[in-house]
Order: C-alpha cells, then sequence, then structure tokens
C-alpha cells in the first residue's frame, strides 16, 4: 500500500501531474461530480493517475480554509489533512521554540510537514525525520512547494532512538525539537500515554535531555504526568481544544498556559503556580460556562476572581455571579430559573412560558443533551437554554436566556 501511495506522489510532483490535479481542480470548481470529474480526468491523464489527481484537487479544496493559498500547492492525504493542525499555530510554537538563539530543529515525526515547514520559515534549519516513507516524501513534497526546500532534510530515522542518544541539549545535532506522537491505532484513540508512538518514556526523556522543545499531547493529559518545571499549554478556538502543549524547561516560563484563538489573536492567561479552586457558592443571576483551555489548564479559580465568581459545586466547571461578565474567557447565560431535575416539571415550567425549542448543555451529568433536547420540544414559539448540572451536589436543571 504505501509502495503505491509514494508511486502516486511521486507522479504528482511532476509536470504531468501538476498539470492533472490543475485540470481536476477546475473540473471541480465546475461542479463536475465524482463520476463525471473521473471519466474525464481518465480520458486525459490515464485511469491510473486520474483517481490521485481527482482525490488530491478534492483535498486541496477542503484544506483551503486552513491553510489558504498554501492549500493549493499542497501534498496531502486525507489522514494527513484530518490530523493536520492549524498553520497559524504552527507558526507560533516556531516563532516560541526557536527565540532569538536557536537556528536548527528536528521535527521528530513529520507526518506531511506542517511544522517542519513552520520551523524553515521561522529561519531554522531543519531536520524532519520520519520512519513512514510516504510521511517523509510528503515532507519533502509540501518544503519543496513552499519554498523552503533549501533549509529541509528529511530523513528515515526513529524518534525513540534519537531521543535515547540525546546529549549536551541536542537531538541529531540540532538545538531544538518538536515530537508529535501518534496517539491512534487501530482507528482508535489511545487514551494512555504509554501506548502512544513513541511512548511517554520518550516523551520525558526528551524534556529531560532537550531544553528547547516541545511536545504535543493529548487534551485529557493527567496533570500529574506533567514534569516538575516543564510549562503545560492548552489552546482553544471555537470552543475546542485544539491543541495541548509541554514546553521544555529553556522554553517554559509559566506553571499552566490557557490560549484562546479568537479574531486571527491568541489571548493567554497564565499561572505560575497552581492557583488552587474556586470558591463555591448559590446559583446567582448569571452562569458562566469558562473555556476548555481554562478548565483544561486549571485556572478557572484565576477567571472567577476576575469575576467576583463562585463555582455552583466543587467539582463542576460552571461560575455563578451577580453580573454579565464581559470576559472573553467565559460564554455567560442569565439564569431564568433553577429547580431539581425532574423532567416532568422541566417540561411543564417550558410549556407554561411558552418555550418550544430548547438547547440542551449539561456537565456532571449523564443525560445525553440532543436526546433530552428532543424530549423538550414543544409547540411554543420561545427559546431557552437548559444547563443540566450538578449544584451543591444536587442534581439541577437551569433554564437560561428564556426568549
Amino acid at each position: 500500500m504505501s509502495d503505491d501511495v509514494l508511486a502516486q506522489l511521486r507522479w504528482l510532483r511532476t509536470p504531468e501531474g501538476t498539470a492533472g490535479v490543475a485540470r481536476a481542480a477546475a473540473l471541480l470548481a465546475e461542479g463536475a461530480d465524482l463520476l463525471t470529474g473521473l471519466a474525464r480526468l481518465r480520458a486525459e491523464v490515464g485511469a491510473e493517475h486520474a483517481g490521485p489527481a481527482w482525490e488530491l484537487a478534492r483535498l486541496r479544496a477542503r484544506a483551503r480554509p486552513l491553510f489558504g493559498a498554501d492549500a493549493d500547492v499542497l501534498f496531502l492525504t486525507a489522514d494527513t489533512l484530518e490530523q493536520a493542525g492549524r498553520p497559524a499555530l504552527a507558526t507560533r510554537r516556531a516563532r516560541r521554540l526557536l527565540g532569538d538563539d536557536a537556528d536548527s530543529a528536528a521535527d521528530l515525526g513529520c507526518a506531511s510537514g506542517t511544522d517542519t515547514v513552520a520551523l524553515a520559515r521561522a529561519g531554522a534549519t531543519v531536520l524532519a525525520v520520519d520512519t513512514d516513507p510516504v510521511a517523509r516524501e510528503l515532507t519533502a513534497a509540501n518544503a519543496e512547494a513552499l519554498g523552503v526546500a533549501d533549509r529541509v532534510w528529511v530523513v528515515a530515522g526513529d524518534a525513540v532512538e534519537l531521543v535515547d542518544a540525546a546529549r549536551g541539549g541536542e537531538v541529531a545535532g540540532c538545538g531544538a525539537a518538536v515530537l508529535d506522537p501518534a496517539r491512534r491505532a487501530g482507528g482508535r484513540r489511545q487514551l494512555d500515554p504509554d501506548r502512544w508512538s513513541p511512548p511517554w518514556s520518550t516523551v520525558v526523556t526528551l524534556l529531560e535531555r532537550m531544553p528547547r522543545a516541545v511536545v504535543k499531547v493529548a487534551p485529557g493529559l493527567d496533570h500529574e504526568r506533567v514534569p516538575a518545571g516543564v510549562e503545560a499549554e492548552w489552546v482553544s478556538a471555537g470552543g475546542s481544544i485544539v491543541e495541548a502543549l509541554l514546553w521544555g524547561r529553556g522554553v517554559s516560563s509559566v506553571w499552566r498556559r490557557a490560549s484562546l484563538v479568537r479574531d486571527g489573536a491568541v489571548l493567554e492567561l497564565t499561572a505560575d503556580a497552581d492557583p488552587g479552586p474556586a470558591p463555591t457558592g448559590p446559583v446567582r443571576g448569571r452562569l458562566h460556562e469558562p473555556d476548555p483551555a481554562v478548565i483544561r489548564s486549571g485556572l478557572v479559580s484565576l477567571v472567577a476572581a476576575d469575576l467576583g465568581a463562585t463555582l455552583v459545586d466543587p467539582t463542576i466547571a460552571y461560575l455563578t455571579s451577580d453580573v454579565e461578565a464581559g470576559s472573553p474567557w467565559v460564554s455567560s447565560y442569565r439564569v431564568d430559573e433553577v429547580l431539581p431535575f425532574n423532567l416532568k416539571k422541566l417540561k411543564a415550567l417550558l410549556r407554561a412560558r411558552d418555550v418550544g425549542r430548547v438547547v440542551v448543555k449539561k456537565r456532571g451529568s449523564a443525560i445525553e443533551p440532543e436526546a433530552l433536547a428532543r424530549q423538550l420540544r414543544g409547540p411554543g414559539a420561545g427559546t431557552a437554554t437548559v444547563v443540566v448540572t450538578r449544584v451543591a451536589g444536587t442534581p439541577t436543571a437551569l433554564v437560561c436566556d428564556l426568549r
């Protein structure tokens, strides 16, 4: 299979392949469906090349919202596009990692080369390493397509062996390193870091031996796994965590960092030490849902202090206060009704308030939001947000933003 993919990639990099992909892109732009597009391409570029040209054109179109103009020349597979991070965040990582004094970096597990290209664009000479020949071909192709091939060397290598051999703050002769362990196997997420590839032991060794290193980790990583002196950062965009990072001791500047991508900028919330939990209190006029980066980084109490807010329950990351919040770190709702969770009583209340459509949110509850929303739907003209959670340990429904 990898031999077939390699052969396809190498053809796609030829002038004939470039022309074939351009033709496929034109057919897609014209609205041609799959069967029509492939039939025309077979007649023009041959049966064996039509499929790869069409697929790459399709993937580039999908990548354009994320990669912008770069997408028009990128080489991708469905898997690498699905796993690709945001280029703007790769640029941010590269600049922070390199700082003012690092001019070489190793991308340990280069995949399709997103980090390799970002590091090269930031001024580094980059050693891109992977055991997968398809990943190496993609990285080399993308480095060439994006004009940084003269700064990139793509080689076969094993990240475990290279990290084990790291000495003197260098790995494979480079003064900085990026590591992105594979966290899927057989189509499933590997929740245990010891089962990542490379495993957690390699992550720890890299962070011990390389002051200038950054490791991408799963957002749900247990804080107890984070080595002392290593900064952990969670980055969110659009209400979801988009990456979680561990920064080597030579780059770390705080204990934890929450970062929020918003309107083209990145906002940051940091703490030098564990700020501890926020206080708890009764539900008041406003409910605030902290951004997931704040929750995962353990910095909810900082936001609570800024808002004069308290937790509704010591185990639930919902905050409450008397006034509307203008903070970018929370989504806020007006609390109109508070009642112990009971489906019959909740439906009766919504009918009495002429509510027909609801959005259901939950935290600390086993309910399925979509299923509950269907059960609560009625003939009324009004709308509401129903939050099902625990308040002081009691299952509770908060009816918010009645309209």
